[in-house]
């Protein structure tokens, strides 16, 4: 595992909570202004911040993010844009960050190339939700060389010979998809969850984390009981979404990301953590 992905889950076992993880695509509004946003999500409680690389097919993000994608792609926001908003997390600020990409982004920037340009912005790790273990033999020899983390993606769904495999293939996190469908806040988070992270901690000692639906503080306190990170993307995006400028969507941001924060630190009897 990384060391910046390890310390992050170190401190919230130590802490007896879960890690808050928020997602945050690159461009979003502009670049500045997504850096900008990304640390008034730091200072709010997040541990670990996903950039997000745009991407024109988003097939398995909602409207909130794909609405957010879209302006970052109408900015002009390219790859060099998104590694350089990692570098400014990971090497200014010196937070963890990994990086959310579909594959095709990825081959087309070069692979090498592009796990080059992660170890020099400092990034921890890289998140390829429609990538399959059985498909990354070259990208896991280069992760491996160069110390950053893989992350692949189980269901409901998933069959226990699935897990297996993917829970293997994963170096940084697993990301427990919580529902089956593209992300987006809900009321509700899916009651598949909890059954999903035992079938996973059977398998493998990489944290997990929960992501798609969160959208409040109570939420969050649900997940982090028996997860060992809580991811939260569309919750996010949507308030900067629904914010009148700049100024609002920080404030915004900022006031979510302790509302989350105080919900994975409220006390409860936690499902024992990981311990990588």
């Amino acid at each position: 595992m990384n060391p910046r992905t390890q310390a992050v889950f170190a401190a919230a076992r130590a802490d007896s909570r879960a890690a808050l993880i928020g997602y945050l695509p690159a461009g979003f509004p502009t670049i500045e202004a997504s850096i900008a946003l990304i640390d008034e999500m730091l200072a709010g409680g997040v541990d670990l911040v996903e950039v997000g690389l745009p991407y024109s097919d988003p097939l398995m993000d909602g409207a909130a993010i794909q609405d957010a994608v879209q302006i970052a792609l109408s900015e002009g926001t390219t790859t060099d844009d998104v590694l350089s908003v990692v570098e400014s997390i990971a090497l200014e600020d010196e937070q963890a960050a990994v990086v959310m990409s579909y594959w095709n982004p990825i081959e087309r920037f070069g692979l090498e190339r592009f796990v080059d340009r992660m170890v020099a912005a400092g990034g921890s790790g890289v998140i390829t939700p429609d990538l399959t273990p059985e498909e990354a033999g070259p990208w896991m020899a280069a992760t491996d060389n160069a110390g950053i983390d893989r992350t692949f993606l189980v269901a409901p769904s998933s069959t226990d010979a699935r897990i297996e495999t993917v829970a293997r293939a994963c170096t940084g996190f697993v990301y427990a998809a919580s529902t089956m469908g593209v992300t987006g806040a809900r009321d509700q988070v899916s009651t598949a969850a909890p059954a999903l992270v035992a079938r996973v901690r059977d398998r493998t000692q990489v944290p997990i984390g929960v992501g798609l639906g969160v959208s409040s503080g109570d939420q969050a306190a649900g997940i982090a009981a028996y997860a060992d990170g809580v991811i939260v993307g569309s919750a996010f995006v949507r308030r900067i979404l629904d914010a009148d400028d700049l100024g609002a969507a920080r404030a915004s941001v900022r006031a979510f990301a302790e509302e989350l924060a105080e919900g994975v630190r409220r006390p409860v009897d936690r499902i024992p953590a990981a311990a990588n």
